[in-house]
């Protein structure tokens, strides 16, 4: 054996008890499991985990480190939490497929998720070139991907706001089709994000009939996370039902004033369906505030036609008031349907150095403090920051979280930008503040049950054979944490703090963390759909 790791408090990933073992390593594998009590296992190296849980490494279904991985593949921000695989491709936008002139306008659109891309060598344009390029670099931690629907939409039909055509239709049914053969685990949507929001829901089917063909799921950012949640839900069930494809809701939560205690509701829905015989899962982070750009908030005609129409519109005087009323007194699709509320925007994150002094404040405290009214605030923000600008959006509902993550179809996500000055700490603290806060301090979940929605449930999700559990012949993608200490240190003030209580993370059978310091590991891989 290369490893044993001696004595550890083994929480397998299934839910079951946990149980103290020898576990053993031999390569990237589990070789050996010796429960206390049986055979003394032996190895080059030995690892002492006394007072500590071995589980599975944490799976992130919702993670945006597309570029990030490629930036920095030492990717502290995950491989610190405990993370050994993260889902990309997410919200329906990313940079494969693609071409050329598609490649532009995505860069632009999402600058504000993963940075502009100028130092990154885009050597790739189809989801199978993406992944090579993961593989041959090389990386903390395993990565796999989503097709995004609105960059498919993008290189099918361009950007504007309109029916597909038959050809149209086929040539992205052709396009999801090739990015399933290449090793995508499905396909994802941005449903408030133009362009993938254009699409009916009969385009939607047909694609989905592709990804189910080919054992993936979808992965829907449905179309209203506010004002018609519930609706919204109801539609992605219905649609994949028709489809007869899988579904696994993104950050599934209940936001605004207007969902206040309507978890349960939404819950009702699921359960309805999954009687019925729905495959469903979902996906949430432990925090209440959202986190995305301050254009995603736009009415959606108003970023029609791609970044620069937006600009153009948001430089008309008139064509900005009406975006300014249909925000602040209509609800725009971009936030909702809600009525957008200034002092709820915080600015997280600006490209633009001189507009650094936004960040931290929101949109109305902002503007006071400049003596302006909080939309000329914003407008400058869109303008000047070239739609860059990210926010926290602080609309969540405590007990709406609670409700959903205790769900027996639950995993976690982080959905963490790792953009701005002061990102949302969820992208350096989900997973130990579920263990943390979420487990130890308020007994939401058992240690066991949660260990069992960050991996078991999304490797069963990912259909991954061998991953998501502490089993012989399994990959030894492990995490040893201490569950007295484990904690997140990441806060909306400090949010790039690192974890306390996880010592070891092993990719692999490779450490990437060791003894709480980063290693020069860089074990991860792309992790391609099974066959």
């Amino acid at each position: 054996m290369d490893t044993v790791i001696r004595g550890a408090r083994v929480i397998d990933g299934s839910g079951a008890p946990s149980y103290r073992a020898d576990v053993a390593l031999s390569g990237e594998r589990i070789a050996r499991i010796s429960p206390e009590g049986g055979p003394r296992l032996h190895g080059a190296r030995a690892l002492d985990a006394d007072g500590l849980a071995l589980a599975p490494g944490f799976i992130d279904m919702h993670a945006h480190s597309d570029l990030a991985i490629l930036r920095d593949p030492e990717h502290t921000a995950k491989a610190a939490q405990g993370v050994t695989l993260e889902v990309l491709g997410q919200d329906g936008l990313s940079y494969a497929p693609t071409d050329d002139t598609t490649l532009a306008a995505i860069r632009e659109a999402i600058t504000g998720w993963n940075g502009d891309g100028r130092d990154i060598d885009f050597d790739w344009r189809t989801v199978g070139g993406y992944l090579d390029r993961i593989d041959r670099q090389g990386t903390a931690v395993n990565a796999a991907y989503l097709i995004p629907q609105g960059s498919v939409r993008m290189l099918a039909a361009g950007w504007e706001d309109r029916p597909a055509t038959a050809d149209e239709l086929a040539a992205m049914r052709r396009l999801v089709a090739q990015g399933m053969a290449e090793g995508a685990m499905g396909m994802s949507s941005g449903l408030t994000y133009t362009p993938g929001m254009y699409a009916s829901d009969a385009e939607l089917t047909e694609l989905c009939r592709v990804v189910a063909a080919h054992g993936g799921y979808y992965c829907p950012h449905h179309r209203s996370y506010g004002a018609g949640a519930l609706e919204a839900y109801a539609e992605m069930v219905a649609l994949t039902r028709e489809a007869g494809c899988a579904l696994h809701l993104a950050h599934a939560t209940m936001n605004f004033g207007v969902n206040r205690g309507r978890a349960p509701e939404l819950l009702a829905l699921l359960d309805e369906a999954l009687a019925d015989g729905a495959d469903i899962t979902l996906d949430t982070y432990p925090y209440t505030p959202g986190c995305t750009t301050l254009a995603a908030m736009l009415p959606s005609w108003a970023n029609e036609g791609g970044p620069e129409a937006t600009a153009a519109r948001l430089a008309d005087p008139a064509t900005a008031a009406r975006i300014r009323h249909v925000m602040e007194v209509e609800g725009a699709d971009g936030c909702h349907g809600v009525p957008i509320e200034w002092d709820t925007i915080e600015i997280s994150g600006v490209g633009n150095p001189a507009l650094a002094d936004h960040v931290g404040r929101t949109v109305a405290e902002s503007a006071a403090l400049h003596g302006r009214e909080p939309w000329e605030t914003a407008l400058r923000l869109l303008v000047e920051d070239r739609l860059g600008s990210t926010i926290l959006q602080h609309v969540g509902h405590e007990e709406n979280v609670r409700a959903i993550m205790r769900h027996r179809v639950h995993t976690g996500g982080s959905d963490g930008i790792l953009q701005g000055a002061k990102p949302h700490p969820r992208a350096y603290g989900t997973f130990p503040h579920y263990l943390g806060h979420y487990v130890r301090e308020l007994g939401v979940l058992s240690l066991e049950e949660c260990v069992a929605h960050l991996t078991g449930r999304p490797a069963a999700r990912l259909r991954l054979p061998d991953r998501g559990l502490v089993r012989e012949g399994y990959q030894a993608d492990l995490v040893l944490f201490d569950p007295d200490t484990v904690a997140a240190t990441a806060t909306f003030e400090a949010p790039r703090s690192l974890p306390a209580g996880i010592p070891h993370v092993l990719v692999a059978g490779q450490p990437v963390i060791a003894d709480g310091r980063r290693t020069d590991v860089l074990a991860g891989r792309a992790v391609r759909r099974a066959g």
